[in-house]
């Protein structure tokens, strides 16, 4: 599929894409000649931002694209995304490239992506064609991870359950080579996970933690722990049916940590990989915890329960608690957490978290160069006190902050299960497209992880 979306210019014949705005405009056109200037008059075509026109040939088919930029800016770096669904098939080069031609082929492709595992789609998708200085492989691996993670989050619960994404798990490790175990039902209490277990308890469906590795044991280690609820009912504290239409997407961690680990095999970058994702669905039944329970966690911590719509911070405590075990140099979590983070930064803008100085200043520069919006909240330390609990440990919810810094809470709650590792940095992904935009189509969304590639990339690669 992938090859069908970008190819070199030299391969066939195509058509030219002019990028045209209200300044510029006439001149491009009567560069065309007579019959593209009746046909933009005809179609009354005014070049504005995101609009595009389709030019007829003299004898037939097409002569050129025009689509519209904004005359005072840079074009948007996936702005070529735009052109996917208004362009019928065919192959097509730009006649001037962008600024970062990389980027501009990257988001074309990233456009292209349709959901079609129940509804297929019969649409030919247009083709890119792009000059030799273009990294197709780099191209294809990300492409690959993100729709991955895409796949993942738009198959519902009913296809997807803790068994079926912990197969996936072992299905991308065994593809690449790497190794693992599944971990399922009552063995989670044998082997330590009480939190897992108590989250996934109530479904008919066993909870499961999967953990697998990949790459050279002596290479730096680099570990993602993802959320993997399959579903959230939201427990005893169930949620209005409005906030669980959505609620499929809530293993959107878990679907990007295993994009990101499919970019990082397929590139062979020099780390020891490790991937551990808590499989469960948050179910109604008369096995499930309960508000007040106090829980024991695999750290040793005993944990309070504020409500049992909080559970992914449960089930990333014990994966994380496995993870800071082996004191890996990079430890990753990416999580659908909370409300409060798209209450504060909305769907397009997910929250990371760090006391890395260091690794935060990379991630912020380096997701702005790669189109891949992330902004850093503060591990607040004076915030620790409203997860104070009378009867145990800690509570795992904000009890006593009058419903204040969700998200800042939420990461504080998973720093108290991180203390050996190198470097830690926690991700509050929404996971999701509302509405379509270049790069992006509505659904199931990679969010991070390209960033997080090529954070990866740049810190390991030079390595021995």
């Amino acid at each position: 599929m992938r090859q069908s979306l970008i190819l070199k210019s030299e391969a066939n014949k195509t058509t030219p894409i002019y990028a045209v705005n209200e300044a510029n405009l006439e001149t491009v056109v009567g560069s065309l000649g007579q019959l593209a200037k009746d046909w933009v008059a005809l179609n009354a075509f005014t070049a504005v931002a995101g609009s595009c026109l389709v030019v007829p040939g003299s004898e037939g088919g097409r002569a050129a694209v025009l689509y519209g930029t904004d005359a005072d800016a840079l074009p948007s770096p996936f702005a070529l995304g735009g052109l996917v669904a208004a362009l019928p098939a065919g192959d097509y080069h730009l006649d001037e490239p962008f600024p970062d031609m990389q980027q501009a082929a990257l988001g074309f492709a990233l456009s292209s992506y349709r959901f079609t595992r129940y509804c297929a789609s019969t649409k030919e998708l247009p083709r890119l064609a792009v000059a030799g200085e273009v990294d197709l492989e780099r191209i294809y691996t990300i492409l690959d991870g993100v729709q991955l993670a895409r796949n993942l989050i738009d198959v519902p619960a009913n296809d997807l359950g803790p068994a079926e994404l912990a197969d996936a798990v072992k299905e991308l490790f065994d593809k690449h080579g790497g190794t693992g175990e599944v971990i399922v039902g009552d063995d989670l209490l044998e082997k330590g996970f009480p939190m897992v277990h108590a989250v996934g308890r109530a479904s008919s469906r066993e909870p499961r933690l999967a953990d697998f590795t990949w790459g050279d044991e002596n290479a730096p280690k680099v570990t993602l722990v993802g959320k993997g609820v399959i579903f959230d009912t939201g427990g005893l504290n169930i949620k209005p049916s409005g906030s669980m239409s959505l609620m499929k997407k809530d293993m959107g961690g878990a679907a990007n940590v295993l994009g990101l680990a499919s970019m990082i095999m397929a590139a062979k970058l020099p780390v020891r990989l490790r991937v551990i994702i808590p499989c469960v669905e948050n179910s109604i039944s008369g096995s499930a915890f309960r508000p007040g329970d106090i829980l024991p966690s695999r750290k040793g911590l005993t944990v309070e329960i504020g409500n049992t719509d909080a559970e992914g911070r449960l089930v990333l405590a014990d994966a994380l608690t496995l993870a800071d075990a082996e004191n890996p140099d990079l430890l990753i979590d990416m999580a659908t957490l909370t409300g409060a983070a798209r209450v504060a930064l909305g769907p397009d803008l997910p929250p990371f978290f760090t006391d890395d100085e260091d690794l935060a200043e990379e991630i912020s520069l380096v997701s702005e160069a790669a189109a891949d919006p992330l902004w850093r909240l503060p591990l607040w330390q004076p915030y620790m006190k409203y997860l104070d609990s009378k009867v145990a440990d800690i509570n795992h919810i904000n009890t006593s902050g009058a419903g204040f810094a969700g998200a800042i809470t939420a990461a504080l709650f998973l720093s108290r299960f991180v203390e050996n590792t190198g470097s830690w940095v926690h991700f509050d992904i929404y996971g999701w497209t509302p509405m379509e935009k270049p790069g992006k189509p509505a659904g199931g969304e990679a969010q991070g992880i390209r960033c997080l590639f090529d954070v990866i990339a740049e810190k390991y690669s030079t390595k021995e």
